[in-house]
């Protein structure tokens, strides 16, 4: 059993930056790829990035493509997402997930899920 805790969430001027932590515990995380996903309040759940359990292999949503960069570190069973030049739509509860190779879009394929961490961008 994998247990996810989110940190690093925080209130932003847009244009600013923000990286948030994924820290693993409880199980293998170093063989596991992982993803974040985002909730914005009265939307969908939303995918933003994945990785797979190396970090040699990345996926983006288009919407954060070139503005974030997803990465982990399997010697501290964290992972990480680098939130650049960020917008008033980035604003979100912000979640990690892992998965036992699945790193994609489809919030399903995911086995773990943290509790999330609020990040809110001001105009």
């Amino acid at each position: 059993q994998v247990q996810l805790v989110e940190s690093g969430g925080g209130l932003v001027q847009a244009g600013g930056s923000l990286r948030l932590s994924c820290a693993a515990s409880g199980g293998t995380f170093s063989s596991r790829a992982m993803g974040w996903f985002r909730q914005a309040p009265g939307k969908e759940r939303e995918f933003v990035a994945g990785i797979n359990w190396s970090g040699s292999s990345t996926y983006y949503a288009g919407t954060v493509k070139g503005r974030f960069t997803v990465s982990r570190d399997n010697a501290k069973d964290t992972g990480y997402l680098q939130m650049n030049s960020l917008k008033p739509e980035d604003t979100a509860v912000y979640s990690c997930a892992a998965a036992r190779a699945y790193y994609g879009s489809n919030w399903s394929g995911y086995d773990y899920w943290g509790q999330g961490t609020q990040v809110t961008v001001s105009s």
